[in-house]
C-alpha cells in the first residue's frame, strides 16, 4: 500500500513538473499567460517554472526576419510602367507589444510593405528608381516604420531588389544611351580636329621662316613610308623644290631679231648687210 502511494506521488510529480517546466531558448522570450492575463515580467532565455494548468507561455523570436515584399506593379511619377521588388529586415523589440498588440505581426509587417512600396514607386522618378536607390531605401523603411513601432517592431533595413521595365521602355532607353555615346565620341573628335589644326597652323608657320624644316619632313616620311616595305612608293614632290630647282637653272640668253630690207634709195633698194658667212652669187 505505502509503495503504491509513493508511486502514485512520485507519477503526479513526474506530471507536474512536465507541465510547469518550459525551455526557452538564447534567440527567444516567454511570455507568460496566467489565466489569459499577460504577465509583465517576460521570461529570459533558460528553464521557465510555470504554474500548472493556470500558466500558459508564448515565445516569441527575436533574431532578425528576412521577409521578402512581393513584386508590384506601378506607374512612376513620369508615367512610366514598372515592376519593382523588395526584401526588408525586421525585429521584435517588445515581445508583449508585438503579442498583444497585433494578431500576427509578420502579416501586418508585409501588408505595410507592399502599400509602402506602391506609393514609393508613384512618387519617385524612373531614373531615381534606376540610380538612386539609397533615397528610396530609406524613404522606404521610414515609411514601413511609422506604424511598425507601435506593434513593438523595428525595421532594420529595406532593400529594392530589381526594377523590371517593359521591352519598349528598354530598347528605348538602349537607343538613347547609344545617340549619347554617338554625341560624345563626335563631341572628341571635333575637338581633336580643332587641336589638331592648331598645331598643323603652328608648324606650317615654322617651315615657311625656315624651308629647310619641310625638306626635313619630306625625307621623313620617305623613311616612314619605306620602313613599311610596300612595292610601291609614292613620293611626294614639293612645289618649293620645283621653284627652288627653276631659280637656280640659267636662262638661256633671248635670240636676236632677223634684219629688215631698207627703203629705196633713188629707185633702188638698199640691199641688207650680210654677214660674213653669206655667199655672194653673181648678178
Amino acid at each position: 500500500m505505502v509503495v503504491e502511494i509513493l508511486s502514485a506521488v512520485v507519477v503526479a510529480g513526474g506530471a507536474w513538473l512536465a507541465a510547469s517546466l518550459r525551455v526557452v531558448k538564447q534567440y527567444e522570450r516567454g511570455l507568460v499567460f496566467r489565466f489569459g492575463r499577460v504577465r509583465a515580467k517576460v521570461r529570459e532565455p533558460g528553464l521557465a517554472v510555470l504554474v500548472p494548468f493556470a500558466d500558459r507561455i508564448q515565445k516569441v523570436n527575436m533574431q532578425i526576419i528576412t521577409m521578402p515584399i512581393p513584386a508590384q506593379d506601378g506607374i512612376t511619377r513620369d508615367n512610366v510602367t514598372v515592376r519593382v521588388d523588395a526584401v526588408v529586415y525586421f525585429k521584435v523589440i517588445d515581445p508583449v507589444v508585438a503579442a498583444v498588440n497585433v494578431q500576427d505581426y509578420r502579416s501586418a509587417v508585409g501588408q505595410v510593405a507592399q502599400t509602402s512600396l506602391r506609393s514609393i514607386i508613384g512618387k519617385s522618378d524612373l531614373d531615381d528608381l534606376l540610380s538612386n536607390r539609397e533615397r528610396l531605401n530609406e524613404g522606404l523603411e521610414l515609411m514601413i516604420d511609422s506604424p511598425a513601432l507601435d506593434w513593438g517592431i523595428h525595421i532594420d533595413r529595406v532593400e529594392i531588389k530589381d526594377v523590371a521595365l517593359p521591352e519598349a521602355m528598354k530598347r528605348s532607353m538602349s537607343r538613347q544611351a547609344e545617340a549619347e555615346r554617338e554625341r560624345r565620341a563626335r563631341v572628341i573628335s571635333a575637338d581633336g580636329e580643332l587641336q589638331a589644326s592648331h598645331k598643323l597652323a603652328q608648324a606650317a608657320a615654322t617651315m615657311a621662316d625656315t624651308p629647310s624644316a619641310l625638306q626635313l619632313r619630306l625625307l621623313e616620311t620617305v623613311v616612314q613610308v619605306s620602313a613599311e616595305k610596300n612595292s610601291t612608293l609614292v613620293l611626294p614632290f614639293p612645289v618649293e623644290l620645283l621653284r627652288f630647282l627653276d631659280a637656280q637653272t640659267p636662262k638661256p640668253a633671248p635670240a636676236e631679231p632677223p634684219a629688215e630690207a631698207k627703203p629705196e634709195v633713188n629707185g633702188h633698194a638698199t640691199p641688207a648687210p650680210r654677214s660674213p658667212g653669206d655667199a655672194v652669187l653673181p648678178d
